[in-house]
């Protein structure tokens, strides 16, 4: 069971809820059938709770949004990306990890 600190992404609210976000927004692209997206869901879960008012923490189901992964070029799964501000924000997440 996915914590109640994630957020269920469709592409109805995903513009509301990660592009318009005042906060970042860790997006894990998934699907029920992915094994390896099966095993990061607890981390995630984990990261919800840590992060919680810092991060938010948004799932979108690959097979019933299908349109949200070609926007973002989603090619294999699990998929993690960063969104803050409304832009893809990954080389800067990396910049600060290797600082």
């Amino acid at each position: 069971m996915a914590s109640p600190l994630i957020t269920t992404l469709t592409q109805d609210n995903f513009e509301t809820e990660a592009l318009k976000s005042s906060t970042p927004v860790l997006v894990d692209f998934w699907a029920e059938w992915c094994g390896p997206c099966k095993m990061i869901a607890p981390v995630l879960d984990e990261l919800a709770g840590e992060y919680q008012g810092k991060v938010k923490i948004g799932k979108v189901n690959i097979d019933e949004h299908q349109g949200l992964a070609a926007q973002f070029g989603v090619r294999a799964i699990p998929t993690l990306l960063v969104i803050k501000n409304g832009q893809r924000d990954l080389k800067a997440s990396l910049d600060r990890a290797t600082a």
